[in-house]
């Protein structure tokens, strides 16, 4: 049984909640939706059937804010809160830092990867050069560093990926979701890619503006994709794949199985004391990512990978 624990949370990302629910088997739905979560309570009574797993239990719990690191304890039966992050160092197999605020992330996660202890980062990993090289250096030493978008794992891409041989040689890909492109671009990134089997990207150029991403890149083989964020739209996740034979349209819904996933898997790489998702594949779209914004920034400078 991996002993974990999780670390959060950051405003609007309740992961924390939902994940130590999904691991723990237990949730109160009561709780969760006092906390201002209702939609998770209805994913996981619409699947409670599998919540659980065998292989793993959160036992620690930490956040900056006690009365929520309580909450969240209570929702899904953690028995202990730590006062501070590095209080879980000795007493937890495995940590989940279940944070989506990038600039945060290596302060937070070092104390871990420097005591060994496997860690699964929330996407996005990093949002500097700097900050990847760190993550990058340390995987390199042997280090245990998961990270990605629960969206690589998701039902929806999968079956595409399943499916795509049916369109022909791919030439273009569209992807839209709702909100920013830091956060929720590396959704669709995350997704677009484990479709494409994550070819390596070679241009990035934004050519929308602040709020309203239009984000255009080249990967290798040629195929085009445009990525667009939109902070004023209707919540939605869609990626369409054109191909010379036909076209397909990937509409992503189920978050509870692409949690549930994605979980496992880190999982079952702190089970067999590496990580089953290379380190290059999170590295080529965080570089991405960064470059996406460092196009916007330089008035819609096409930035060469």
């Amino acid at each position: 049984m991996i002993k974990t624990g999780i670390m959060g949370m950051s405003p609007g990302n309740a992961h924390p909640y939902s994940w130590s629910s999904i691991i723990n088997g237990y949730y109160d739905a009561g709780e969760i939706t006092k906390a201002g979560y209702p939609g998770i309570s209805e994913y996981l009574e619409a699947n409670k059937d599998t919540v659980g797993l065998n292989s793993a239990t959160v036992t620690y719990v930490w956040t900056q804010d006690r009365m929520i690191s309580e909450s969240i304890a209570r929702s899904s039966r953690i028995d202990n809160i730590a006062r501070n992050p590095e209080d879980m160092i000795g007493k937890v197999d495995a940590v989940i830092l279940a944070r989506d605020d990038p600039e945060n992330h290596v302060e937070m996660a070092k104390p871990f990867i420097d005591a060994g202890i496997p860690i699964f980062v929330d996407k996005p990993l990093a949002i500097t050069h700097e900050d990847l090289a760190y993550f990058a250096n340390e995987y390199a030493k042997g280090k245990l560093i998961f990270s990605c978008s629960s969206m690589r794992y998701a039902n929806e891409c999968r079956t595409a990926k399943t499916d795509r041989g049916s369109l022909g040689k791919i030439e273009l890909v569209t992807s839209t979701g709702k909100k920013d492109w830091i956060k929720y671009g590396v959704h669709l990134l995350e997704g677009l890619v484990s479709i494409l089997d994550d070819p390596l990207p070679v241009s990035v150029q934004n050519a929308g503006k602040a709020g309203r991403d239009v984000v255009c890149i080249e990967y290798e083989g040629g195929i085009q994709v445009i990525v667009n964020t939109f902070m004023e739209i209707s919540p939605t996740f869609q990626i369409s794949l054109f191909g010379e034979k036909d076209w397909m349209l990937v509409e992503i819904k189920n978050s509870y199985s692409m949690f549930r996933d994605n979980i496992i898997e880190f999982i079952r790489s702190v089970e067999e004391g590496r990580s089953r998702l290379e380190f290059a594949k999170t590295e080529n779209i965080i570089r991405t990512l960064i470059a996406g914004k460092e196009s916007l920034e330089q008035g819609g400078k096409k930035i060469m990978l």
